[in-house]
């Protein structure tokens, strides 16, 4: 199917084409043409997956269609998304699509002042993008009425739940009007998140996607197995080896991100962290100077890295192997982008190899290990975990070294 054959009105078909899009992905084709029947729909589908464009593109149809006429300057729908990042990535998304249409939309998120978004507020907003802090306070503060929402969409609802916004989306949805078109959309349906969207969605239509469980043939895929101490020592051989000069560096904590930063600042290497203690300030100046090649690492949690999307990046690190076998196909996707060649280079000590398990399950295929690098697997690590399997680290003439170093092979048995 093509974007064409969605029935699609002519200002909206040519923004996407203009966007590069042809054919739309599995949640776009199956979602676009129920809401555009103006019916409630139930999303199974993570991100990356072209889930945005999926609630966008029939939105800002069904909002130019039903408003013409009319210049009334009230909220018509609201988009509620968990960071920051997300909100920037959807305001981005209506803007691409909807740059045809005289439909405006805003974004707006804690972190910052809100004068700001106070006075695009009073200007009149069509679409509203929120995060749901900021939104109860600017309810609060009498600047937010959402008693003309005619569409509601809320999206990454298991990350709301992870996060603790649970009861603030609870108290946003109950300031909506009963009669409006709910779009929910969550990665996984935990049994508190069934519940919500059983009551706030009425007779819907349920679209389901598998969860990505593949990596583009264009990305180079690569481990290192390292020692966890070592990490350092083996990026900044790297990043120097290999002559990186622009790259992605993904760890799991917001700690390990500030320390990775600092450490690579004290060599020298231009970097910033991103995660969400930072301060929105903070992470978009990170982020833009990142994208202008000011910096060479940025260094990013899986939470920050949401709708980072960077031109021409050729590297990706995992510092840190995800626990979660579909975040490291999320990570990776990052670079080798619209047919471009990417390298994805994942460092792994003695206790993620039942991660790296998980990853080879998922993608259904072993990644290739590095055994020529300075920073091996101590043996004493080996030992340390029942899960490796274990060959005598050669010299440089081909002789068997000495067994105070192994090199490790990632395979063997999970955790009991």
């Amino acid at each position: 199917m093509l974007f064409s054959e969605l029935r699609l009105i002519e200002p909206i078909l040519k923004a996407v084409e203009s966007e590069g899009y042809q054919k739309p992905t599995p949640i776009q084709e199956k979602a676009i043409p129920n809401i555009l029947k103006l019916k409630d729909l139930l999303g199974c589908a993570q991100t990356g997956t072209g889930k945005t464009a999926a609630f966008a593109i029939p939105m800002l149809q069904i909002l130019h269609m039903r408003h013409l006429k009319t210049n009334k300057k009230a909220i018509k729908a609201l988009v509620l998304t968990p960071t920051r990042e997300l909100a920037i990535q959807i305001q981005d998304s209506f803007n691409a699509y909807g740059k045809n249409l005289p439909i405006k939309n805003l974004v707006i998120f804690g972190g910052v002042g809100q004068q700001p978004q106070v006075d695009a507020l009073r200007k009149g907003v069509d679409i509203l993008v929120a995060t749901p802090g900021r939104l109860l306070d600017l309810m609060n503060q009498g600047h937010v009425s959402l008693s003309d929402i005619e569409i509601f969409v809320l999206d990454e609802a298991d990350r709301m739940l992870d996060m603790g916004f649970i009861h603030d989306v609870k108290r946003i949805v109950g300031k909506l009007p009963a009669i409006r078109q709910t779009l929910f959309f969550s990665a996984t349906m935990p049994t508190e998140i069934e519940k919500l969207a059983n009551t706030i969605l009425k007779n819907p239509v349920t679209v389901e996607v598998t969860p990505v469980s593949s990596t583009a043939e264009t990305i180079t895929q690569s481990v290192y197995f390292v020692d966890k101490p070592d990490k350092r020592k083996l990026l900044r051989h790297l990043l120097d080896e290999l002559k990186i000069d622009h790259t992605l560096v993904f760890t799991r904590t917001k700690h390990g991100a500030d320390r990775i930063a600092r450490d690579l600042a004290k060599d020298g290497i231009k970097s910033a962290a991103i995660h969400g203690d930072k301060s929105q300030g903070a992470r978009q100046r990170a982020l833009n100077e990142f994208k202008e090649r000011k910096l060479r690492v940025l260094v990013a949690t899986d939470i920050a890295a949401r709708g980072i999307d960077i031109d021409d990046l050729t590297y990706v690190f995992n510092y840190d192997l995800p626990n979660i076998p579909e975040t490291y196909v999320h990570r990776i996707g990052r670079t080798g982008r619209a047919g471009a060649n990417g390298t994805a280079i994942s460092f792994v000590d003695a206790e993620e190899n039942e991660y790296l398990l998980d990853i080879h399950k998922l993608i259904k295929r072993t990644i290739p290990i590095v055994e020529d690098h300075p920073y091996p697997l101590s043996w004493k690590s080996m030992l340390a975990s029942k899960e490796v399997q274990r060959k005598p680290q050669k010299d440089s003439k081909g002789n068997a070294a000495s067994n105070k170093k192994k090199v490790y092979k990632g395979g063997g048995n999970r955790r009991k």
